[in-house]
């Protein structure tokens, strides 16, 4: 098996490498970042990138962004990432996208070397490797949808301009519209977050309020 080892730990690629060569496999590559690993997979084409989620120079979410474009380039490509983070949204992008050969493991509940190794051997043959935690909170987070996907993209920008506090008029004014093309936009907001019939409390301020905490 040939294999793509993407980690900013020098450490954990070098300790992976020897493992992996140990048990017969070629890695051909370790990087220490999403935009190299992009370039080694495109030149060495391997059968399988192992990839954290969190590389420079962010550390955020490059990993996962870098294995999108991967398997966008090439699709079918083994993805196994192994991390010790899990990362909703691009993680659901990836897993959802066809579902075969991709792998999510943490890097702190692999409790055994056979473990990580099946997972890897099953990535590679185009099957699915998943943590049991990465499947509960994915699941916890697709299973409750975000009032805000019902928005717009006009509607959502509209909203991020009432969170800057700004009135209708100023809306209408940095968007170059209406002030009742706003208000309409405005008054769409409060019927798809369910805020229509709120009495007692400022609209205005809880559509706010769940465009902050989304």
């Amino acid at each position: 098996m040939r294999i793509v080892l993407a980690d900013d730990s020098a450490l954990l690629r070098e300790g992976l490498a020897r493992l992996l060569a140990d048990e017969g496999h070629d890695v051909v590559a370790g990087v220490a970042d999403g935009d190299a690993m992009v370039a080694a997979v495109a030149e060495h084409r391997p059968d399988v990138v192992v990839v954290d989620v969190r590389m420079p120079p962010t550390h955020t979410d490059e990993g996962l962004r870098a294995a999108l474009e991967v398997r966008g380039r090439f699709p079918g490509m083994g993805v196994l990432v192994l991390s010790q983070y899990i990362e909703k949204r691009y993680a659901v992008e990836l897993l959802t996208q066809d579902g075969a050969a991709v792998g999510y493991l943490l890097k702190d509940r692999v409790a055994h070397v056979d473990d990580f190794l099946d997972a890897l051997e099953r990535v590679a043959a185009g099957g699915a490797a998943f943590d049991p935690e990465v499947v509960r909170q994915l699941l916890a987070r697709t299973s409750h949808a975000d009032p805000l996907d019902r928005l717009s993209p006009r509607e959502r920008e509209v909203l991020a301009h009432m969170a800057e506090g700004r009135t209708n008029a100023a809306i209408a004014q940095a968007l170059h519209v209406s002030q009742s093309a706003v208000e309409k936009h405005v008054n769409a907001i409060f019927d798809k977050l369910d805020l229509s019939h709120v009495t007692g409390y400022s609209r205005r301020v809880l559509a706010i309020l769940r465009y902050l905490g989304s």
